[in-house]
């Protein structure tokens, strides 16, 4: 009972700071390019490479992270991360060359990127197979909720004729990581109990025996797929192929995108009720088949011959169908990395997923970008059949899941109901 509190304790915190850092995130993100390009006068040239290097950033210390973090402990590596992106944000709050404006770039998405996979951790540690899906929704909920308020409420206080509207947004930002490492700083971590029956459980951390879990290299590869076909191209390649295929406004584009969150935040338990109980890896299946619905609808507002409001209309759904699938992943993919780590090793499987999440949102509009605004009809079948391969990919995974893996609920159901016929057994023999 108090090995549960403690985790209860410090789960209460984690998602406390999880809120607080995407509030502090949603000020600054939908504003970037503007801030570098316009209101620092530095150009679209140095606002495209600033997004490059939160990319590059990303891609770079991620693998020295889950090493890290496997011999350091999640929470160590989390609060320098913080302290790290507290600096880059301050930093970028008040740079005015381009050399300064990449530096602290550079340390704002370093930071973003070692918070993911040690937030991620945390969680794990603090959770167990039965809580660890709904863990995870909470978290997504969380950073979608403050993700939109961060968002319109920065929207109000930005002036793009004065530079110190946008310092006070980073130093706002810079703010909400310090106050993260305040809470996190009082979070004692209680050790979490693992899947018995998760391959690889004694051997030591390396990333050959990463790659020899083959499960996880299949999660992997779908993962590439998910995030490439979908998040890669929400700011990119769709929403080039909104304007110039639809003809979407770029306020239909902000409504679209508040329509995404607006589905996350009030179908995220609804949805979590129905995935929980069901097999990880048809639930993927689903998302896949729920995508590829999504693309069709994007096909009908770009390639249609309805209206402009059914056009837009369309479009807007398409963003809203997106977010009813990211609901459904966000309490079924993290906590399948977790399940299948061996002991001690989530925050290596948790870095490598956020490697692979990081090279398809790098890959994702640089595709998807040129195709969205000049081949429609291919943009779309294309990513209609990556959305199709999503599920082909996760019943080949399925295979290679193990019952508590793929269904932890009914496989621990199954464990309760032969440890009861056995105590009835016991009991009849001793009668």
């Amino acid at each position: 009972m108090n090995v549960t509190r403690a985790m209860g304790a410090a789960m209460r915190r984690i998602h406390v700071g999880n809120a607080l850092s995407a509030f502090g995130l949603g000020f600054t993100v939908p504003y970037l390019y503007v801030y570098v390009a316009q209101v620092r006068g530095l150009g679209a040239m140095t606002a495209g490479l600033v997004l490059a290097v939160f990319a590059v950033a990303a891609l770079v210390v991620l693998p020295f992270a889950g090493r890290a973090i496997v011999r350091r402990g999640p929470l160590p590596v989390l609060l320098a991360a913080l302290v790290t992106a507290a600096i880059g944000s301050l930093s970028l709050g008040l740079a005015s060359s381009a050399a300064a404006v990449l530096l602290s770039a550079a340390a704002l998405g370093a930071g973003q990127a070692v918070m993911q996979p040690a937030l991620a951790t945390t969680i794990v540690d603090c959770s167990t197979a039965d809580t660890r899906s709904r863990a995870f929704a909470m978290q997504f909920f969380l950073q979608n909720l403050g993700l939109g308020v961060g968002g319109l409420i920065g929207g109000h206080l930005v002036d793009t004729n004065s530079a110190a509207s946008f310092t006070l947004l980073f130093a706002i930002e810079a703010a909400m990581f310090l106050v993260l490492v305040v809470v996190m700083a009082t979070v004692r971590m209680p050790h979490s109990p693992r899947i018995e029956d998760a391959p690889g459980r004694s051997g030591r951390g390396s990333r050959k025996q990463l790659m020899g879990n083959r499960a996880m290299v299949q999660l992997c590869v779908l993962g590439f797929v998910l995030f490439f076909a979908c998040y890669g191209q929400f700011e990119s390649g769709l929403s080039a192929y909104g304007v110039e295929a639809a003809g979407i406004s770029t306020s239909a584009l902000g409504t679209a995108l508040a329509a995404n969150t607006a589905m996350i935040v009030v179908a995220q338990f609804a949805v979590l009720k129905f995935v929980e109980r069901r097999r990880r890896s048809r639930v993927i299946a689903a998302v896949g088949l729920l995508w590829a619905v999504a693309w069709g609808v994007a096909g009908y507002a770009g390639l249609g011959h309805g209206s402009r409001e059914m056009a837009t209309a369309a479009f807007v759904s398409t963003y809203a169908l997106f977010g009813l699938g990211e609901a459904m992943l966000s309490p079924t993919v993290a906590p399948l990395v977790a399940d299948l780590a061996p002991e001690g090793m989530a925050g290596q499987y948790n870095s490598a997923f956020a490697l692979v999440k990081q090279l398809a949102l790098a890959v994702g509009p640089a595709v998807g970008g040129p195709m969205g605004a000049s081949l429609h009809a291919p943009y779309v079948v294309t990513f209609l059949l990556f959305s199709l391969g999503i599920s082909v990919l996760a019943v080949r995974l399925g295979r290679r899941l193990t019952p508590a893996q793929d269904q932890p609920w009914a496989a621990k159901s199954r464990v309760v109901a032969q440890g009861r016929a056995s105590a009835a057994g016991h009991a009849r023999a001793h009668a």
